[in-house]
């Protein structure tokens, strides 16, 4: 249902808005994140890093979105997708990220409600594909998105940190 702020979901812990987030937002959504990390083995909570991520994510209209479901002024939940382009399907796909709602409120159908409003603008962008990537022990995520349709791969996600200033330092780059 349209709402001037948002869509207005109706879900078991009652109407919420799903919405595009914005900067204000900011603080509640690393409190979301600290949740999130505290499930996760890879990350630690690190509001001004986050928060930076976060603001970076909500200034990129054209290429990422970022969504909060609030209620009552509160934010319950968020999610974020950006855009990216595989080789793979020769086109832009949308990686999902961040999708968490805070321990009081899971259950209800609020992640079932977020991600189903990243979806629809993954469409409207014409993304050919969407992934993610979940903690290998967090089995209710798993629940959830094998509930909704996704599927495992057999790619392992590795990651390498960059510091990339000194590097762009020692290799003299304009």
């Amino acid at each position: 249902m349209p709402h001037s702020r948002g869509t207005v979901k109706k879900t078991c812990f009652g109407e919420i808005v799903i919405r595009r987030a914005g900067i204000s937002d900011v603080p509640e959504m690393c409190g979301l994140l600290k949740e999130l990390f505290s499930m996760e083995s890879d990350f630690e909570p690190e509001p001004e890093k986050q928060g930076k991520g976060l603001g970076a994510l909500i200034n990129a209209r054209n290429s990422a979105l970022v969504l909060v479901a609030e209620k009552g002024g509160r934010v319950l939940g968020m999610c974020s997708v950006q855009i990216l382009i595989s080789t793979a399907e020769g086109g832009r796909v949308g990686l999902l990220e961040d999708l968490v709602v805070r321990s009081g409120a899971r259950g209800a159908g609020i992640g079932s409600a977020l991600l189903s409003e990243a979806l629809k603008w993954c469409a409207f962008k014409g993304l050919l594909r969407v992934q993610l990537l979940r903690d290998e022990s967090n089995s209710a995520a798993l629940g959830f998105y094998t509930n909704r349709g996704w599927s495992g791969t057999h790619l392992v996600c590795m990651r390498k940190g960059l510091r990339y200033r000194r590097a762009f330092q020692m290799l003299k780059w304009k």
